[in-house]
């Protein structure tokens, strides 16, 4: 009887014994952090790392505990905040005025250095986050990827920069220069690739780094310290661990900070932004809250807009900022559409990481599951339903998706980033209406429109292009290619994120300039020649 009544996500979990050896991982206790070079012991308060991936034990499920981390001071944070601030020392420091071509040769010594601890970062983002293997092995080989692509667009801009101007009797030489002291904050669900799509252009440019790790995915870092530590010199990247609240107010009270570099919520950014004395002296570069939306018509192809939507709402279990929160469907096709969308919903696995073939796993964040069951019962409460079998079960990390419909204006779903693998569908008769939802929507990244009308298509791009930063047809929405520019409008970002953009973004244009004399002429060839200046230069970076 009870093996009958037994629900069939409930032994997603297993025991130690049967988790394969080759994706077990021993408890990291750090007892160290990053700072002017050094990695310096730590001797006190600690925070326990607990993994999303439960354990039965005579208690129940328990989060298995993966080791933990320095839980620093504000007066640690103070003193690590000055070992950047000297080694940045004013654009004189040893980082910043180096030439492009040895800051170049150094991130190559860290790639090469990063690379030895691929199994162990990609096991770690597994257990920490509940990535995928898929998923976690993607997003350190694209992390890799970035970062080259980073040195070669470097190259780019170098060359450009590397010959004079002249205009109106003025010779002038035009390069990148770094800002300044940048603190890095990123997000855990992709706790390497996003933070490294600031900190290594922030990096590369010359300006000296303040690393907040984040909250989960931090211990996926620990086997980076070393190559931070070999690859840079003193100074060049510090790191930050322990209660965000506690120890980045004072650092943004200083106003030693040039550059914020922070992806998260736009209500956190916003704060760290006013604690700041003198605002106008830094420069944000922010990627914030989404709830994207897709619409599909009645023009469009459903097993496309289904296949598309599924990968949008529950790549990852719905943790992106890219990811579709909200599906406005043609009440034409509502009921056709809603039928394939939970039929695939209902076939997607569930499981643990690195089990073959698993697209839904647990969540890290420990409030998560009662706060998507709230999202739930309050559209239940105001006429909506669960259509797939199972949506929204919960066994304590673990969450399997929900497809709720009909959702409204009146709901939760409809307004709030569920960040969670909830599926809201909103059927309409006319396409202005989630036009009218985009207009007054307070984020503006993206937006998927599924139709194969011509007409219709173009007729719904020319309004969104001006609503949000990316219109995807017929496909999901997404950051990549990581050339192309990711940025957002409204509360959804500050700043323009791609591998040339974020160059751009994180330094500043500086000139050298004088009259277009003989003497002037033949004082700036001498010091070309005798390679006196490190900013005056033609070499050519091949």
């Amino acid at each position: 009887m009870n093996s009958e009544l037994k629900h069939p996500f409930q032994d997603i979990f297993k025991t130690e014994n049967e988790i394969p050896e080759e994706y077990k991982i021993p408890e990291i206790h750090q007892r160290e952090y990053l700072v002017n070079g050094e990695l310096v012991e730590w001797n006190g308060d600690v925070t326990e790392i607990y993994s999303p991936v439960c354990i039965p034990t005579e208690n129940g499920l328990q989060r298995k505990l993966l080791g933990s981390i320095p839980n620093i001071s504000p007066q640690e944070a103070m003193e690590i905040l000055d070992a950047t601030v000297n080694a940045y020392n004013n654009g004189l420091g040893e980082w910043p005025s180096m030439s492009v071509e040895n800051r170049i040769k150094c991130m190559q010594k860290f790639v090469y250095l990063m690379l030895q601890q691929r199994d162990l970062v990609i096991k770690l983002l597994m257990w920490e986050i509940g990535k995928t293997l898929a998923d976690s092995t993607k997003e350190f080989d694209r992390t890799v990827d970035y970062i080259n692509q980073t040195i070669d667009a470097l190259k780019e801009l170098d060359r450009e920069s590397s010959r004079f101007q002249q205009a109106e009797g003025t010779i002038a030489q035009i390069r990148r220069a770094p800002l300044g002291v940048v603190l890095s904050m990123g997000p855990f669900n992709y706790p390497l690739n996003e933070i490294f799509t600031t900190l290594i252009p922030a990096l590369i440019m010359g300006n000296t780094i303040l690393f907040k790790l984040p909250k989960h995915g931090v211990l996926a870092h620990y086997p980076l310290l070393k190559a931070f530590k070999e690859a840079f010199p003193k100074g060049t990247v510090n790191t930050l661990y322990g209660k965000g609240a506690e120890i980045i107010t004072p650092i943004m009270e200083s106003g030693k900070v040039n550059v914020l570099a922070f992806i998260g919520s736009s209500k956190v950014a916003n704060g760290l932004k006013k604690l700041h004395p003198k605002v106008n002296r830094l420069r944000a570069i922010l990627s914030l809250d989404a709830k994207n939306a897709a619409i599909v018509t009645k023009n469009a192809d459903l097993d496309v807009a289904v296949s598309e939507c599924i990968l949008g709402a529950l790549s990852f279990n719905g943790q992106r900022c890219t990811a579709l929160k909200l599906i406005f469907v043609q009440k034409d096709v509502a009921a056709e559409f809603t039928e394939k969308l939970t039929a695939a919903v209902s076939a997607m696995k569930p499981g643990l990481p690195w089990e073959k073939d698993v697209k839904i796993t647990p969540l890290p964040e420990a409030n998560k599951p009662g706060y998507l069951k709230e999202c739930i019962d309050d559209a239940i409460a105001k006429g909506a339903q669960v259509l797939n079998e199972h949506g929204g079960f919960t066994e304590t990390s673990f969450v399997f998706p929900a497809v709720v419909y009909p959702v409204n204006s009146e709901m939760k779903l409809y307004h709030e980033e569920q960040f969670g693998p909830v599926i809201p569908v909103v059927p309409f008769d006319s396409v202005e209406e989630p036009l009218e939802y985009q207009i007054h929507a307070s984020h503006g990244m993206q937006v998927s429109i599924f139709s194969e009308d011509a007409m219709e298509v173009a007729q719904l791009i020319d309004p969104f292009v001006n609503l949000v930063s990316r219109v995807n047809i017929n496909c999901q929405a997404q950051r990549g290619p990581d050339v192309f520019p990711f940025t957002g409008r409204k509360d959804s970002a500050e700043g323009t994120l791609s591998v040339f953009d974020a160059l751009r973004s994180f330094s500043i244009r500086s000139l050298v300039a004088a009259k277009l004399t003989e003497s002037n002429k033949n004082l700036l060839n001498t010091i070309v020649r005798d390679h006196d200046s490190g900013f005056l230069s033609t070499d050519y970076i091949f």
